[in-house]
């Protein structure tokens, strides 16, 4: 593993800046990149993410006349419209955080948060009115952004702190990985999680996730450049052969079956998106349903603004940290503008009915197959819009071809822990709990949240208190607010 100034997998000599308005835009040769490297690392940050296209239709979406996901009224979110404007709003911020902030950080609709609009939110309101807290989430985010708040609250956070939230990631994403593969699994009575089907690796689609792990892992090490990228597209034919042999289908449909995608012919080439869902939102909306109230409507809000806060923030600096692109004071420059830009995803996500869109953390896959400029964004970006047309394309990938690099990922950024001191406790338990928690709680913001609150409370323990800054009090302050948030909302209703 590199030095975090240098890149993190081997890829070939960076091209000479060619001083050509491009490279001069980028600053591609200026971060030691090349053209090659900012176009492959787009692509495999695409490859990796493209699932939210397949995925977000089904947390968030419904079919008429059918219950699940439906709101209060009884409508749902049709799946096909949802999927258009999730490829849109993907495509568009995505190509604004490349353009406006030059970072290869990829936003699309947030994990969690989608869960929380689906599950908890919207049976008590409408949709659209769901929708309006999440414009009104991204307004303040926005606002935090603009006043520099957010900046301020990054650049307040300890160096262990940071190290530890890049390791968090890595643990998580790695998770991420296994579990979507089928190659950790949930148990019934028994303990949380194990080894693929009762303990064994027992299906072909986990076999190949294992293949695709060490074949990434055996062309990183031999130095091949675009090692992720060459992966997934080995994978993904070995997957095409092996389901027109097999015909293994659909794990929802029998067991031994691939996760989501079933790779093989599309059934056609792409269609006319339906982004008759753009605009279909209704802002202050929630405060008016009886079952809600302003109180409770301020909690969802108020919910909404802690997790996209902590979850980009902690995402940014993750891979940021990873990309060598943090200075040496551990702050990451032009952050405020990839901040505000992270907050328009969740106005335009709401706006557009796709939930709040944020920094994807599979965007350290593309930094580790040498992403370093905004140009991988505008490659990632392309693609997200292009997928509102061929999404039967993007569809013949699956699961278990593209986690390996989610796998490959999380270990290179695991290396972040050298930085911390474990020796002292006082740094170690809160590391440990940033680092453990994110996985285990499927979610980055509760891993900062603990780390945070802990570190307050050593640093206390130590007599150093006042050392702390203050805004790290305020916002340990917020996050016990917002681990207590179900007893409090029951209480307000």
């Amino acid at each position: 593993m590199s030095d975090s100034n240098e890149p993190t997998t081997a890829v070939e000599t960076p091209e000479k800046p060619d001083a050509g308005p491009l490279d001069r835009f980028f600053q591609i040769g200026a971060r030691g990149s090349s053209y090659g490297r900012e176009i492959r690392g787009g692509l495999v940050t695409f490859f990796t993410m493209a699932y939210i296209v397949v995925l977000n239709p089904i947390i968030i979406g419904g079919i008429p006349g059918v219950d699940h996901n439906a709101d209060i009224n009884g409508d749902v979110l049709p799946t096909e419209q949802v999927a258009a404007v999730t490829a849109l709003v993907a495509g568009v911020m995505t190509l604004l955080m490349g353009l406006v902030a030059n970072f290869p950080f990829a936003i699309a609709a947030g994990l969690g948060i989608n869960s929380l609009l689906a599950v908890t939110i919207a049976p008590h309101m409408s949709w659209p009115a769901a929708m309006g807290l999440v414009v009104i989430d991204g307004i303040i985010i926005v606002l935090l952004g603009v006043t520099g708040f957010r900046t301020a609250v990054f650049n307040a956070v300890p160096p262990e702190l940071k190290s530890a939230i890049s390791a968090g990631i890595g643990a998580f994403i790695a998770f991420i990985g296994l579990v979507d593969s089928g190659f950790v699994s949930r148990t019934e009575g028994g303990p949380p999680v194990q080894l693929g089907v009762d303990g064994s690796i027992a299906t072909v689609p986990t076999l190949i996730f294992a293949l695709g792990v060490l074949l990434m892992g055996v062309l990183t090490i031999r130095k091949v450049p675009g090692a992720l990228l060459i992966g997934i597209v080995v994978m993904t034919i070995v997957a095409l052969i092996v389901e027109s042999i097999l015909h293994l289908g659909s794990a929802h449909e029998k067991p031994g079956g691939w996760a989501m995608n079933v790779p093989g012919a599309p059934d056609s080439f792409g269609s006319l998106p339906d982004l008759s869902l753009v605009g279909d939102v209704d802002l202050f909306g929630a405060f008016t349903f009886a079952d809600v109230g302003v109180l409770m409507a301020s909690v969802f809000v108020f919910t909404l603004v802690l997790s996209n806060f902590f979850d980009a923030m902690g995402t940014m600096t993750g891979v940021g940290k990873e990309a060598g692109l943090l200075d040496e004071d551990g702050s990451l420059p032009g952050i405020g503008k990839g901040l505000v830009v992270e907050g328009a995803g969740a106005i335009v996500g709401g706006g557009a009915s796709a939930s709040s869109n944020t920094v994807f953390v599979e965007s350290a896959a593309g930094v580790a197959e040498g992403a370093r400029t905004g140009l991988a964004n505008v490659v990632t970006g392309l693609l997200f819009v292009a997928a509102m047309f061929f999404t039967p394309l993007y569809q013949i990938v699956p699961m278990e071809a593209v986690t390996p690099a989610l796998v490959v990922v999380g270990a290179l950024m695991m290396a972040q822990v050298r930085d911390i001191d474990f020796s002292r406790f006082e740094y170690a338990l809160p590391a440990f709990l940033t680092i453990m928690v994110m996985p285990f709680t499927y979610s980055i913001a509760n891993g900062i949240g603990v780390g945070f609150v802990s570190w307050v409370v050593l640093a206390t323990a130590r007599g150093k208190g006042r050392a702390v800054h203050p805004l790290l009090w305020v916002v340990a302050l917020l996050f016990v607010l917002y681990f207590a948030r179900g007893p409090i909302s029951t209480l307000i209703s």
